[in-house]
């Protein structure tokens, strides 16, 4: 099943995205809650149910995409955690060591944006980067769980663009300010559940693009660390909540590794596409100084 969140009539709502366009979650569910985080920990408690959400669903009015405004797949999760340096080829390309515990960093609710958005370039900074990357959702209050059963506890899976102001994340020995610009962190094109893709989505083709030249190309199954030891770490040090967002490193041919370096400018469209998932695509804009 497909999930998107969106506003309409300043409302921000989540439904099914069918191909007729999308079914508010209030048609397909009695007593739907009234976020998607909130939807996800019932979903993920109730075996079953989406089974019926479905149902209910393809009976449903779908709404046109054109009449809404789409936002990230979970607009306001209240955690973004993101790996660096997760894929050995990447690790190559910028000189680093893999290590034996993974790179991690947050992004603040603030710097998603959706699918269709165009991620804006302040006065401040031109060095804007590209990286493909797949995300995670949480589904349940996560607490010190295996490694083994570490996958239980993810609802959906997305693509995301971890984009990144190159300068500023070189400012610090930490990279939030780099990694937290507004808008930058493409999440979508929508939510897919766990069930229709493989277990901790290995062996999944991930690609970018930008113009339509391809920039990076691998399978991540070349991460170096996958989805169940990161959920086990984690959760080792920190509840997990429905609706948190792991975001799990980009392969080799970002930016910043080319010879001249690239970046994205304005009017620039950049493409992550994961295979089984979708493709998020974004326009590039410059803002006025």
């Amino acid at each position: 099943m497909k999930l998107i969140s969106y506003r309409i009539d300043q409302h921000t709502r989540y439904g099914v995205l069918l191909d007729a366009g999308v079914v508010d979650m209030r048609a397909c569910m009695d007593s739907a809650p009234e976020s998607i985080n909130d939807f996800v920990a019932v979903a993920s408690s109730q075996p079953g149910l989406m089974a019926a959400i479905a149902k209910r669903a393809a009976s449903a009015q779908a709404i046109p995409l054109a009449k809404v405004e789409l936002l990230p797949c979970i607009p306001r999760p209240s955690k973004i955690i993101c790996l660096g340096v997760n894929y050995h080829d990447h690790a190559a390309e910028g000189g680093n060591t893999v290590a034996d515990y993974p790179t991690i960093f947050f992004r603040g609710p603030s710097s998603l944006a959706a699918h269709g958005a165009t991620i804006p370039i302040p006065p401040i900074s031109s060095a804007l980067d590209y990286e493909a990357e797949l995300a995670l959702v949480i589904g349940k209050t996560t607490r010190n769980v295996s490694e083994a059963d570490a996958l239980d506890a993810v609802f959906g899976y997305a693509c995301f663009n971890d984009a990144t102001f190159r300068d500023y994340q070189r400012k610090t020995t930490q990279w939030t300010v780099g990694k937290n610009f507004d808008q930058t962190g493409g999440f979508g094109p929508y939510l897919v559940t766990a069930d229709e893709l493989p277990r901790g989505c290995m062996g999944l083709h991930i690609e970018s693009r930008l113009n339509g030249r391809v920039m990076q190309s691998a399978s991540t199954t070349d991460m170096v660390f996958h989805i169940a030891p990161t959920i086990a770490m984690m959760s080792a040090c920190m509840t997990l909540e429905p609706g948190d967002v792991i975001v799990m490193g980009t392969p080799a041919g970002v930016g910043y590794a080319r010879k001249p370096p690239v970046w994205m400018v304005d009017g620039d469209t950049i493409e992550i596409e994961i295979e089984g998932i979708g493709v998020l695509s974004n326009k590039v804009g410059k803002l006025p100084a």
